[in-house]
Parts: structure tokens; sequence; C-alpha cells
């Protein structure tokens, strides 16, 4: 007997013997995998019979770029108008949820209204400086436009409504970027509408100078006219959509000076607006104040978005 050749076979038979096993096994891991993993979500179906709230829908490539979209049961295309809503927090902080309980609020107020809480870029640094945000707030606008369809919504009736920073950006948009004249109302809770005269003249310019300077990217003593340009207060014209503006009298953040020379700039133009002033209140309120001004933001829109 050729002891060798059966050492070799014997060999040749343990190996594919393994290599069997070897297969099995990776079949029955590769079957046991595939079938914990989960499948991908399939496409968003509307149905623009029914309430479908939507979250962190995508308007841009960068992960800030979402918003939250909220749909009311029975809309159309032709009926159905469009809130955008804009976060505060010093252009570098704040989120979308900030007004979760005020979308809650205002759907009951406004059925007729499809509600986009959005976020966007928030500065820091060198980082998303001036006009990122700007930037942002115009693409989740013209996405809204490109999917007016799909959400059932129309987008010639659309209002722009922001607090503090997120009102300076709403205001941007709706002065500077409405040449459809699609934007028929603002709604400015206690927002700056001047950044050169926030940095210049605020009575605390420690304070409100390094803000401005991390959104804007510079200082106004280097470059006056780009905070000229990032000021909503310069595109006030005639054309400008209906206003309403909520301050109150003891804010040390945005003072009050800033919506008075906003409304001052409005009348001068003919604009319809309204100007609700909180005594004592400082930057934001609550309780009775706040219920006041869901009242007074639905009574508004009512007026002047038909």
């Amino acid at each position: 007997m050729d002891y060798g050749l059966f050492f070799a076979s014997k060999t040749k038979c343990i190996m594919m013997f393994n290599n069997i096993k070897r297969i099995y096994w990776i079949l029955v891991f590769g079957l046991f995998a595939a079938s914990c993993k989960k499948s991908a979500p399939g496409p968003i179906v509307y149905d623009a019979s029914k309430q479908q709230n939507i979250m962190n829908v995508a308007y841009g490539s960068d992960p800030a770029q979402t918003m939250d979209v909220y749909l009311p049961p029975g809309r159309s295309t032709s009926t159905t108008k469009v809130i955008v809503m804009v976060h505060g927090g010093s252009w570098d902080g704040g989120d979308k949820t900030d007004f979760n309980s005020a979308v809650v609020t205002l759907e009951a107020k406004l059925p007729g209204y499809a509600f986009f809480n959005i976020n966007y870029r928030l500065a820091a640094g060198n980082k998303n400086n001036y006009p990122a945000a700007v930037n942002d707030v115009a693409s989740a606008v013209a996405y809204i436009n490109t999917r007016s369809a799909d959400f059932d919504v129309t987008t010639q009736k659309l209002v722009l409504a922001g607090a503090s920073a997120g009102a300076h950006l709403a205001m941007l948009e709706a002065y500077n970027n409405n040449a459809s004249g699609n934007v028929k109302a603002v709604v400015d809770l206690f927002g700056p509408v001047d950044l050169h005269w926030l940095f210049f003249d605020y009575p605390f310019p420690q304070l409100s100078q390094p803000v401005l300077i991390n959104f804007m990217g510079v200082s106004a003593v280097g470059d006056s006219s780009l905070y000229a340009q990032a000021s909503p207060i310069n595109y006030i014209s005639a054309t400008s959509p209906p206003t309403i503006i909520f301050h109150g009298t003891s804010d040390d953040i945005v003072p009050i000076d800033e919506s008075v020379r906003l409304q001052a700039k409005l009348q001068s133009f003919n604009v319809p607006n309204s100007f609700i002033i909180y005594q004592g209140e400082g930057h934001g309120w609550t309780d009775a104040n706040l219920s006041d001004t869901y009242n007074k933001i639905a009574d508004f829109l009512n007026q002047y978005v038909n």
C-alpha cells in the first residue's frame, strides 16, 4: 500500500470537508445576517385626506438642513396655505423643536395652514457665517415650492414667521427675496432688523458685538456695508408684505427700539402692520401674553392672507 498516497488523499478529503463546512457556515451566517437587516424605509405616501406629520425632511445636503412638516387633513394645492417657522438662538444655537408647542397651538387656530418648521446651519467661528443661514431659509422655501404638489399646499400664500434671530432671517427672506409676491405676511417676534445699529449703538456693545461678529464673520468696523446688506430694514418697500411685530419693553437682548424703527419704516411705505408691545416683558414671554400673541397672529393672518 502506498501510504504516501493514502495520507495525501486523506489530507485532501479533510481539506475538502473543511471547505464544505466553511461554505455551509458562510451560507448559514449570511442568511442569518440578511434576515436581521432592517428593510429600508419606503417612500412617503402622501394622503391629502389625512393629517400627516413628517419629521426631519431634508431640504439640502447638510445635516442641519432639515424641516418638520405638519400637513392638515383635507388639504389641497388651491386652499392650503403655508407657514415657514424659523427658530431663534443668536444665529449660533436653538433648534426647530423650540417651536413644537407653538406649532400645536397655531394648528388649532389656523386649520387651513401647513407648517414647515425649519432648521438651518448655525454660525460657529469661521464656519457657516452670513449668508449661510439666509441661504438656507431661501433653500427651504424653494424646496417647499418644488414639492407643493406632493404636500398638497399652495405656495402662492406663504407666511414667514420667526423669533429673535429667526425673525431676522424670516424678514430678510420676506423683504429681499419675494419677487414672486408669494409671501403674503410676516410674523416678527422681537427680531433684530438693523445689524449696523446693533453693532455700534446697542447699549451693551460688549454683549452684542461678539454675537454679531460670530454670525457675520467680520466686524462692522471692517465691513459696515455687509452689515447693512444683512439688515432687513434696508429692504422694505411699498411692496413689502404686511407685518405683525411683537416686542417686550424690557428686552435687553434685542432692544424694542429695533421694532419701533421697523414699524416707522413700514409705515413710511404704507405697508400694513401691527405692533404689539408687552409692558415689562423681556426677550420672550409666557402665560396670558403668550396666549394673546397666538390669538393676534391668527387674527392678523386671517385678515391679510386670503
